[in-house]
């Protein structure tokens, strides 16, 4: 059995909770193949030595400068479209060849095959729009719905209960079909008797895409360069090599593995990081969402929403 895995490159949260995934195949005894491109796949091949991978280039997305965002995506839809036409025929051509027992697409909305089962990961059923255009919510909730249906079952990363993670994105409309619960993914392991690293008091966790990534970090490292508090910041940018530097008092790595990550997380006072839906996850798993320390991305909806809904929104 041969299945096919397809993270979003929008930052590493959508291929850091395709680990559990990839995981639990292998574990059955699938061969699996990863189809991504930059740090997403980057990231993949280190926690998997050796995994058959394909380089194919997901949609580019990139971040304003500015704190609106909405604009921003617009101007990229016609682009964003063209792909996911251009991601279909280009999954039917390949299914000739390697003939997979399963797609798996998260949040990658052309990369279904009406001959096999195809299945569509996410947790943002309703996307948030900004205040002034909530008008539209349903409408946009619907064309999600459209390329949903294209799939042969939706897998909702939570849990249906009232003690979820992910409040309106997931639980406010109804559901499609064929879409389940399956319970928070992430690429950590529940901490038991797990390492646990003291050296550090803060971790500062980057993710996302340009510029606000880089941007986020030259502000946190502005602001703590100089602090008392020992603290690590991880860019982020899985490589082939780590790239370890010293600024001020904090340690700057570019990226760890799952291991190294999960003592230090679990060993801190508090983390800063983005409010992405992967990172609530992880930090959940971990027993750490009380250390979070919330900074959505500016004009990102989803992510304003999200640290509002945890009671962890912090603004500079």
């Amino acid at each position: 059995m041969k299945a096919l895995i397809c993270p979003l490159n929008w930052g590493l949260g959508h291929a850091s909770r395709c680990i559990p995934i990839i995981k639990r195949l292998k574990q059955e005894g699938w061969k699996v193949v990863v189809m991504a491109d930059g740090h997403p796949l980057q990231l993949l091949q280190q926690e998997f030595q050796g995994i058959a991978t394909i380089e194919y280039p997901s949609y580019s997305i990139y971040y304003s400068a500015s704190d609106a965002q909405l604009g921003t995506m617009l101007r990229q839809s016609p682009k964003i479209i063209r792909h996911i036409v251009r991601e279909h025929r280009y999954l039917k051509k390949l299914q000739r060849q390697e003939n997979f027992d399963l797609i798996i697409s998260d949040n990658r909305f052309g990369l279904w095959h009406k001959r096999t089962k195809s299945v569509y990961i996410t947790h943002q059923l309703m996307i948030k729009m900004p205040k002034r255009f909530r008008f539209i919510e349903p409408i946009v909730w619907l064309v999600h719905r459209f390329f949903i249906n294209r799939y042969d079952e939706c897998w909702i990363p939570d849990v249906a209960g009232s003690d979820n993670l992910s409040g309106d994105l997931s639980h406010r409309y109804p559901l499609p079909n064929r879409a389940k619960f399956i319970g928070a993914l992430s690429r950590f392991d529940v901490p038991e008797d797990k390492k646990t690293c003291r050296q550090y008091d803060i971790a500062i966790v980057l993710s996302g895409p340009e510029p606000q990534r880089s941007m986020f970090e030259r502000k946190m490292i502005e602001m703590y360069k100089n602090s008392p508090k020992k603290t690590i910041l991880l860019q982020g940018l899985p490589q082939k090599e780590i790239q370890q530097s010293i600024v001020g008092n904090i340690s700057v790595y570019s990226h760890l593995e799952t291991g190294e990550m999960s003592a230090i997380l679990t060993g801190v006072e508090k983390i800063i990081c983005r409010s992405g839906y992967s990172s609530i996850m992880d930090l959940a798993t971990l027993n750490c969402l009380h250390k979070a320390e919330f900074h959505p991305t500016p004009g990102q909806t989803e992510q304003e929403y999200l640290a509002t809904f945890h009671n962890k929104f912090f603004i500079f």
